[in-house]
């Protein structure tokens, strides 16, 4: 089993060099191995700052977007939080350290079964996973103190934002193809509060 010590150690170097400061972001990221989230063809770059294809003409995401996103959720560890498209499950397994419970959807029942197989051999026991359309987010589990977004949708659906609490954040990219940005929401009494943070490319939210 390759080492990936020295490629780690670069990586978090980058991280800090690039403004990720979050001390439990960056100590989520180091527990949770990247490797074992890309296809194994593609291992030796699995600390590199850069997304990566993963089965399905998925990807799985530049680890500086995955720690801004993450620490933009500004979690506590007492949060339940949902997430659109687990993808790999890299992103659910990083949060499983810094929240209470991640609810997760995934659209590709191949994508998810991996993912779930990855959290069984980490011992991740905080992540609920189910096959479904993201879309539609998950009614039963509402309302959530965080909801995250791995995938864009052209504008973020009303049924996901009135799955976030009154005091809660949604983090998400938003816009088609090219033409998108990262975007803080934080829902108050009066109604929502918005904040792009950067421009990003992400896959598209597929409806159904």
């Amino acid at each position: 089993m390759q080492d990936f010590q020295h490629e780690k150690a670069r990586l978090f170097m980058t991280l800090r060099g690039l403004g990720v400061v979050e001390a439990n972001v960056l100590s989520a990221m180091e527990r949770v191995p990247r490797e074992l989230f890309v296809p194994t063809a593609l291992n030796q770059h699995a600390y590199e700052n850069a997304s990566l294809p993963i089965a399905l003409e998925q990807t799985i995401s530049q680890p500086y977007i995955v720690a801004r996103m993450t620490a933009a959720l500004e979690l506590t560890g007492r949060e339940r939080v949902l997430e659109i498209g687990s993808g790999s499950g890299y992103q659910a397994a990083i949060l499983s350290f810094l929240c209470r419970r991640v609810y997760s959807i995934e659209r590709l029942r191949p994508l998810l079964v991996e993912a779930e197989n990855r959290f069984r051999k980490l011992r991740i026991t905080n992540v609920t996973s189910k096959y479904g359309d993201g879309a539609k987010g998950w009614p039963e589990g509402a309302p959530f103190d965080r909801v995250i977004l791995t995938c864009a949708p052209p504008e973020i659906p009303a049924i996901l934002l009135n799955q976030l609490k009154t005091g809660g954040i949604m983090v998400a990219p938003e816009g088609r193809d090219r033409e998108q940005s990262l975007v803080v929401i934080r829902r108050t009494e009066e109604g929502f509060e918005r904040q792009e943070l950067l421009p990003v490319r992400f896959v598209p939210l597929v409806e159904g």
